[in-house]
């Protein structure tokens, strides 16, 4: 029971009986163990050595149990946080036996997925996993996974994951596929537009991609998808540095009041629309949101849905905070 704390079965069945009879020396020890004396004597210096017991210095020698709690306590706290530290020692030996797999071994960067339902239960189960952020690549036609069938998109917006999706134009020809963006933007998705996209790619926490290695297996196609997950590598941040330059001239998509989707057309270079510069000025100007809204002729909420836009794009926590970025940036 005590073996946590250092204390082998032989030291904690004598110190137990130094417990309960309040004291003993070396003879009541032998008459109540199988142990010989010799062997007594060796585990109550022992003990007295751990700090578990005591003795008197006549003889015949007269010992005490220290108090567990003094005894003991200490010992297991140590030993815990001993633990605590091994724990962190191990993780580190983890990751390194990882990179060094990963080094002197392919496999461990590159996974080879064959067939649309190994891609699908794939998907699912990064997205499940994902902690911070998903990226996506949607192209036009589905292999694994129609559209408005990604619950776990849902499940990961509702605990906090950050999506950001990009969608080429020809994927809104599909069926049903404008309304399950719709959806996918009122629940917290992030999405853009851009007119083509160079292939399919799913991307979680910057840390796992998956994207396929050959084209194949559309709608339903006999021809099994086969797809690459790909671990942390160069071939990884060059995936992510695809999604990013193709998002920074994305064309960003929204909702407007009626459940349609709308999108903000202008120079997607630019970093706010010629309306965010107008909602801008008036909020510096210190009008508040209803005025705002009935000087432009827009709902409160598309206001505020614009300033909101506004501080992601700039990093500010607080409207003070965007005013002030914005005129460092030149924005006004």
């Amino acid at each position: 029971m005590l073996e946590a704390a250092g204390v082998s079965h032989v030291q904690e069945s004598v110190y137990r009986l130094l417990v309960t009879s309040g004291r003993a020396t070396v003879d009541d020890i032998v008459q109540r163990t199988s142990l010989s004396r010799d062997e007594t004597v060796r585990v109550l210096d022992t003990l007295t050595t751990m700090g578990l017991a005591s003795h008197t210095d006549g003889a015949p020698r007269v010992f005490r149990a220290v108090p567990p709690d003094v005894a003991l306590l200490p010992r297991i706290k140590s030993g815990a946080d001993a633990l605590d530290l091994a724990r962190v020692e191990a993780a580190r030996l983890i990751e390194t036996y990882q990179d060094t797999m990963r080094r002197h071994d392919a496999g461990q960067l590159l996974e080879v997925i064959t067939g649309a339902e190994a891609l699908r239960r794939l998907l699912r189960q990064i997205q499940t996993n994902a902690r911070d952020e998903m990226l996506w690549f949607c192209k036009a036609q589905y292999v694994a996974m129609p559209s408005g069938t990604n619950r776990e998109e849902f499940e990961a917006l509702a605990r906090g994951v950050t999506y950001r999706v990009l969608y080429e134009k020809a994927f809104f020809d599909d069926e049903g596929a404008v309304d399950n963006v719709v959806a996918g933007v009122r629940a917290g998705e992030v999405a853009r537009s851009v007119p083509h996209l160079p292939l399919r790619l799913a991307v979680a926490d910057r840390s796992v991609a998956i994207f396929p290695l050959v084209p194949g297996g559309p709608n339903g196609s006999p021809d099994e998808p086969t797809t690459a997950l790909v671990r942390d590598s160069n071939l990884l941040s060059a995936l992510i540095a695809l999604f990013e330059s193709h998002w920074d001239d994305a064309v960003p998509l929204d909702v407007d009041d009626t459940g349609r989707l709308e999108a903000d057309d202008t120079n997607p270079s630019a970093p706010l629309s010629p309306t965010d510069r107008k909602v801008l000025s008036l909020l510096v100007a210190g009008v508040a949101d209803k005025a705002i809204a009935s000087q432009m002729g827009l709902s409160r909420r598309t206001v505020q849905r614009h300033i909101q836009r506004m501080m992601e794009h700039a990093g500010a926590g607080t409207r003070m905070q965007l005013a002030w970025q914005a005129a460092r940036r030149g924005w006004l």
